[in-house]
């Protein structure tokens, strides 16, 4: 981390340096975020970021053999910390993005290179946030509708979203968007290749598609996230389809590196193929924003597993709910933001775990629980999103009757 900070300053210095000798002026943009960007037409450099501080209150209660366990935990934290160095050359077609969260043990979360080969294709190479899960997984941290990600973003995804791999996105139409991608990666998510250079990526590669419709044409610029920041004049919705297939995965949900391991007859890795879809619905208009999303997640590939390499315990078909998430979700989220820029927000969410669909086959050791979840929320945006104040509490209640009580305060600014 010292070398590429060394580095990432070498660069800086080099490039104010040459901006300077060739009499291009710098821009300090307060207006649009304390950002710092070189634009001489042809080349753009960009430094910005964001950081959010943020309270959390958590009650946990869980239910025992005659009564019931609370649990308290408060927390005063820096949710994200992120530092965002970008650039492109137009003429050259290429750009570049290194993001970096400093709330994490392992700061890195994208560093990849673009190319642009005409205005409706894209190719990325490295490591970034990947289109392959659900809507809200495509937003940033800093366009988050609510205080935090819905438990369905939160089961079927890893915490971040991002894949090291080959990306292509194309885009077609003006009025009536159809917007294909393809990706293949590691199929080891974030940081895929694990602490060390010699550790190698654990099972196959990861594919998969993702299609998103326009009907009504696309989205106002800069109006990111599910919510409705602009004020759409007209109904513009998206209605978008994901699919993806790990080829051997060693993570609860598909994109991750070394968590669980199964083994065959004689001894060898043995890991199991996994499958997610997503389905999802944006519609915004006039500040009122609606997202519906589904996703389901399968197995297969589970013939003769075992869970040692000595092959005395053999994975029975429903213990494998206890190393991935397998089911379905669903989340459902409702938003308007006045003229005086107040958000309110409003999310309902259960689930369907593939081996409790009847009472009396309920699995109690599945990762994924049957719950239900009901979040609400307010939002102050100032100077668009630049500067925004959040609130906002969730009930969770479980299947076997354990419910958690969360309310967070977010105070986000952008750098």
């Amino acid at each position: 981390m010292k070398k590429i900070s060394f580095l990432i300053i070498i660069f800086i210095t080099t490039f104010i340096t040459a901006q300077e000798l060739s009499q291009n002026n710098s821009d300090f943009d307060f207006g649009n975020g304390v950002s710092l960007s070189f634009d001489e037409g042809d080349y753009n450099f960009n430094i910005k970021g964001f950081i959010k501080p943020t309270y959390v209150y958590n009650n946990m209660t869980t239910i025992v053999d005659g009564g019931s366990i609370d649990e308290l935990n408060r927390q005063f934290k820096s949710k994200n910390s992120v530092l965002e160095i970008s650039g492109n050359a137009k003429k050259e077609k290429v750009s570049f993005t290194i993001m970096m969260d400093y709330s994490l043990s392992n700061p890195l979360l994208e560093a990849w290179v673009g190319y642009h080969p005409s205005k409706s294709v894209d190719i990325y190479f490295g490591q970034r946030n990947t289109f392959l899960n659900n809507r809200e997984m495509l937003f940033n941290e800093d366009v988050l509708q609510f205080t935090d990600r819905s438990l369905l973003s939160q089961n079927h995804t890893s915490s971040a979203g991002e894949e090291f791999g080959l990306f292509l996105e194309t885009s077609f139409g003006d009025n009536f968007i159809l917007s294909p991608k393809f990706a293949i990666t590691s199929g080891d998510g974030r940081n895929s290749f694990g602490t060390d250079s010699r550790d190698s990526d654990l099972g196959g590669i990861k594919f998969g598609t993702r299609l998103d419709l326009y009907p009504f044409g696309n989205f106002s610029e800069g109006n990111e996230g599910s919510m409705d920041l602009v004020g759409e004049e007209k109904i513009i919705m998206e209605l978008g389809f994901a699919y993806s297939k790990n080829v051997g995965t060693s993570h609860s949900t598909g994109d991750g590196h070394g968590e669980i391991m199964f083994y065959d007859g004689n001894g060898n890795n043995n890991l199991p193929d996994y499958e997610k879809v997503f389905v999802d619905l944006l519609l915004k208009y006039k500040g009122f924003s609606i997202l519906a999303e589904y996703a389901d997640a399968a197995a297969s590939g589970l013939n003769e597993t075992y869970l040692d390499q000595s092959a005395a315990n053999l994975l029975i078909p429903k213990e494998i709910s206890e190393y991935l998430i397998l089911g379905s979700s669903y989340n459902f989220q409702l938003g308007y933001v006045f003229k005086n820029n107040i958000g309110i927000d409003f999310r309902y969410e259960f689930s369907n775990p593939e081996f409790s669909n009847e009472i009396n086959s309920a699995y109690e050791n599945s990762i994924l629980q049957d719950f239900e979840n009901m979040s609400f929320g307010i939002s102050k945006y100032f100077d668009d999103n630049n500067l925004k104040i959040q609130a906002g509490v969730s009930s969770v209640k479980y299947f076997y009757g354990n419910e958690t009580t969360i309310a967070e305060l977010v105070c986000q600014i952008r750098l």
